[in-house]
């Protein structure tokens, strides 16, 4: 296998009495795609936020990039976008203003990046939130 991009090891999550993922043992290499599936309650999104360190496991390890997935949470999270499937906008923004608020989060964005993007991906920026796919 190529490097590994994304590893854990025995990576366990429970909630209280409640298990979230058990003894998960998985390695993606580089270049290789893999695919998360699973019905609702599988520990999907449990994996993904631990693999990010939006969670902390009970037992086991994780890795990205060869980074220890706590100990270089932000150094992993520079590299990785994660769009959470609950997440809640604001609806009245428009398109330009929410990108912008993102990019400021993250320290900025080099001036007409996101609007070259936005020209790529056929996206009207200047439409409300609500209002876009």
């Amino acid at each position: 296998m190529n490097e590994s991009i994304v590893r854990a090891n025995g990576l366990t999550k429970f909630y209280g009495r409640q298990r979230g993922v058990v003894d998960l043992d998985i390695e993606v290499g580089a270049g290789e795609v893999f695919g998360y599936l699973g019905p609702n309650g599988a520990g999907k999104t449990t994996t993904i936020r631990l693999l990010l360190d939006y969670l902390r496991p009970t037992r086991g390890s994780a890795s990205l990039f060869g980074l220890d997935s706590h100990r270089a949470s932000l150094a992993i999270r520079r590299r990785v976008g994660y769009l959470p499937g609950e997440l809640r906008l604001y609806d009245s923004l428009s398109g330009r203003e929410l990108v912008g608020y993102f990019a400021r989060l993250r320290g900025g964005v080099p001036r007409g990046r996101t609007e070259a993007l936005a020209e790529r991906l056929a996206c009207d920026l200047g439409r409300e939130i609500r209002t876009l796919s």
